[in-house]
């Protein structure tokens, strides 16, 4: 696995930068290679990103979710294999430092070759930087979830309406949705970075 760290300053409220994040469905919006993501529950999404050519289905797990700190999560299902870990901290009333770390085990050669020249690094920088212009330029959040997740909660299986037959209805998530929380190998919480 490749483990890649990354902090960028938000000039916004905490408050606001965390619950912007949770809004799991507007991932697409800033970041490079997702094109959907679908909120399944509380704890679980399903994700489609095309990345060099190559598209990938994949369902994450939020491990462990407490508001305005952190969310951690890791991959259960699909053609990829993740976890990670984003924390938020208070600079002042209006700055947070945001955090993100994630293990990533690239798939097929061309993962393994981009890897190797830091793609995934300047990716995910890439990220980071399109959510503080997309925060920043906002007059709000396009939503917020501020519930708690606790990794004792955590199942560690792929959800069953992930897969859904074409055509099958899918219900609605009981909250509006975004990304996952500690490390879920860290016993007690996630590093910090």
């Amino acid at each position: 696995m490749s483990m890649v760290q990354e902090t960028i300053r938000v000039m916004a409220p905490l408050h606001d930068v965390y619950g912007q994040w949770t809004q799991f469905e507007e991932f697409p919006r800033f970041m490079d290679g997702v094109e959907e993501v679908r909120q399944l529950d509380d704890r679980r999404c399903h994700w489609r990103t095309r990345v060099a050519g190559v598209t990938r289905e994949f369902d994450t797990e939020i491990v462990d979710q407490l508001p305005d700190e952190r969310i951690s999560w890791r991959t259960v299902g699909g053609d990829v294999k993740q976890k990670g870990v984003v924390t938020f901290q208070r600079l002042d009333d209006t700055h947070t430092r945001v955090s993100l770390a994630m293990d990533v085990e690239p798939q097929g050669m061309v993962e393994k070759a981009g890897d190797a020249l830091g793609f995934l690094e300047s990716r995910v920088q890439g990220d980071l930087m399109r959510f503080k212009t997309f925060i920043e330029e906002r007059d709000g959040t396009t939503g917020s979830w501020h519930g708690r997740l606790r990794p004792e909660d955590s199942t560690g299986e792929a959800p069953a309406s992930a897969s859904p037959s074409a055509g099958e209805p899918v219900s609605p998530p009981e909250r509006p949705g975004p990304y996952p929380g500690p490390l879920p190998d860290e016993p007690g919480g996630a590093p910090h970075i």
